[in-house]
């Protein structure tokens, strides 16, 4: 079974830790970038912030297999 990790704004995301999913706060794009280009190859499931998301838009072909899933405002 694959992780599910929480990608976004700290204000947004940091309570998914709660339920036991991977946080991994990012402020602005580039951080985005960096920590979806470091995720383990475990991850199975990225839920976004739509921030997030906008940062990711054409990056990271090599990681289509991981669904995305991307919060809404």
């Amino acid at each position: 079974m694959g992780l599910l990790v929480v990608l976004g704004e700290a204000v947004r995301v940091g309570d998914f830790a709660l339920g036991g999913a991977t946080v991994i706060p990012a402020e602005d794009p580039a951080a985005v970038r960096r920590s979806w280009d470091g995720l383990p190859d475990d991850v199975a499931m990225v839920v976004l912030t739509e921030q997030a998301a906008a940062a990711l838009e054409g990056h990271g072909a090599a990681r289509a297999r991981i669904l995305r899933i991307v919060l809404a405002s």
